[in-house]
């Protein structure tokens, strides 16, 4: 290996080669030898528990994220891991890969306005006008558009933009994997849409998830399905949404691998994807150590899919999808889950299976706790003039930042 030309270095001599494959193994080795244990649930996660703590670590390549009860044992830590790699402290958490993260009070919230804005700048959208809610409600795209958009690769690194962007954007979801399916041969009619979207993220470059300090350690789940709304493949689309007591946790718009034969094996099939997510979260929470022994209550508006689960003898309805029947019934008997109807009219994730008007677009978005801390939301669960004050800020120059921030708002 050669040092690329043009490149200033200290050491000509000497060219560093990082493999990442490589790094992770060197690190977790140092890890599990310090006392760590490897999370079931997620092997970029390990654990170290003690008679008078608590720690977790968290690794992104590179880059690494500590929580702990006991200051001691993470100022120990760091001791350990620069004198084995020779780290940066970052201090505490505040920015990492994009997520910026404010405490106060009431709760943690996530966000990503600043990778939002950059966003807006390359697309030359800080000036326009903003949107009220991210598609038209009557919107029906197809991949057969003979109108081509002739920047193929700009929509497709817009897009790649704005999935990472859903990491604390659920709001974005549903509009997200609507445009991903496009990026193959996009045409003028998605591009247009993608601006839209664009143009709601002006309105709402601060908005994000808020985890509550107060809330309690039960998981409770929606699950819901779009039938047959693909025009191009006529697959259901899967929407689900799980929180751990009145915090968001995980969510999903995802189109289903099959054709479904009717809504209720489309229905069925988000149940099953929703189950497979519960059983995830609960071996991450064993991981963590945090003891959720009732069963995750499971919310439904379909009384079809409802009756299968309970009533094994329905072959004609069931045949085409009994691998999902087996598995729903079987977390059903375990307890791992218990089911529940909801009215349609009160299902939170339409938000994530269908494009909705303003309306029941931000009705949705308020009971999912998804709040933007840089604006005053009607309804007041949340102002920045109301809690500026509560907000543990170190200095008095990140003080006077945000109250700059306020006086923009």
């Amino acid at each position: 290996m050669e040092v690329p030309p043009g490149l200033d270095v200290k050491h000509p001599n000497v060219v560093w080669k990082q493999a990442s494959l490589q790094w992770f193994a060197k690190l977790s080795q140092a890890l599990l030898q310090h006392g760590f244990t490897q999370g079931n649930s997620y092997c970029s996660l390990f654990i170290k528990k003690t008679a008078t703590s608590f720690i977790t670590l968290l690794v992104y390549v590179d880059d690494v994220l500590l929580a702990s009860d006991n200051l001691i044992e993470i100022q120990q830590l760091k001791i350990f891991l620069h004198d084995k790699f020779t780290i940066k402290d970052l201090g505490q958490l505040k920015y990492f890969l994009g997520l910026e993260v404010a405490r106060s009070k009431p709760g943690i919230s996530l966000y990503q306005r600043k990778y939002t804005l950059d966003i807006l700048q390359d697309a030359g959208l800080t000036g326009s006008k903003p949107a009220a809610f991210p598609m038209e409600s009557t919107l029906k795209l197809s991949a057969d558009d003979p109108n081509l958009y002739e920047d193929a690769s700009g929509y497709r690194r817009l897009i790649g933009r704005l999935l990472y962007l859903t990491v604390t954007r659920p709001d974005l979801a549903y509009s997200v994997q609507v445009l991903s399916q496009f990026i193959a041969k996009p045409a003028v009619s998605h591009y247009q849409v993608a601006m839209r979207v664009l143009r709601y993220l002006k309105a709402t470059p601060g908005q994000g998830l808020f985890f509550s300090s107060s809330s309690d350690f039960q998981l409770k789940a929606f699950s819901d399905s779009d039938w047959a709304s693909c025009l191009d493949t006529r697959r259901s689309v899967t929407g689900y949404a799980i929180f751990l007591g009145d915090s968001l946790i995980s969510w999903k718009s995802k189109k289903q691998a099959t054709v479904s034969r009717s809504s209720i094996q489309a229905e069925y099939r988000a149940l099953a994807a929703t189950t497979c997510e519960v059983q995830w979260l609960l071996y991450a929470l064993q991981d963590l150590s945090v003891v959720h022994s009732q069963p995750t209550m499971l919310y439904t508006d379909s009384k079809s899919a409802l009756s299968i689960t309970t009533i094994p003898v329905q072959h004609e309805r069931t045949k085409h999808i009994q691998i999902d029947c087996h598995l729903v019934r079987e977390k059903l008997q375990q307890n791992v889950i218990k089911l529940f109807y909801i009215p349609s009219r009160l299902q939170l994730v339409d938000i994530f299976t269908k494009p909705l008007g303003s309306l029941p677009f931000h009705h949705n978005l308020r009971k999912m706790n998804i709040i933007n801390i840089h604006a005053h939301l009607q309804g007041g669960c949340w102002s920045i003039a109301s809690h500026i004050d509560s907000m543990e800020l170190k200095s008095k120059e990140e003080k006077l930042k945000a109250e700059k921030e306020q006086e923009k708002i």
